[in-house]
């Protein structure tokens, strides 16, 4: 465990013990559950995320359709 790891842990520690019994064995049960899924939930969500966007146009027509969509508004400060 690296320096780092043990300080915050020690952080988290001050601030569970003022969480009651019922709250305590929730977060075990929940910190229990993260360590069996590991990062399967992680490399689940990572690529799920690919191809969510569909559209028939090219990458180029896209962007340019974004560019000229921007508005910029001029405003004059008074200082």
């Amino acid at each position: 465990m690296t320096h780092a790891e043990k300080h915050i842990i020690d952080t988290y520690s001050e601030l569970f013990e003022n969480l009651s019994a019922v709250s305590k064995l929730e977060l075990l049960e929940r910190l229990s559950k993260s360590i069996r899924n590991g990062n399967k939930f992680k490399e689940k969500e990572f690529f799920s995320s690919f191809g969510t966007f569909a559209s028939e146009k090219p990458a180029e027509e896209i962007a340019k359709e974004i560019r000229e969509s921007r508005k910029f508004r001029k405003k004059d400060l008074k200082l």
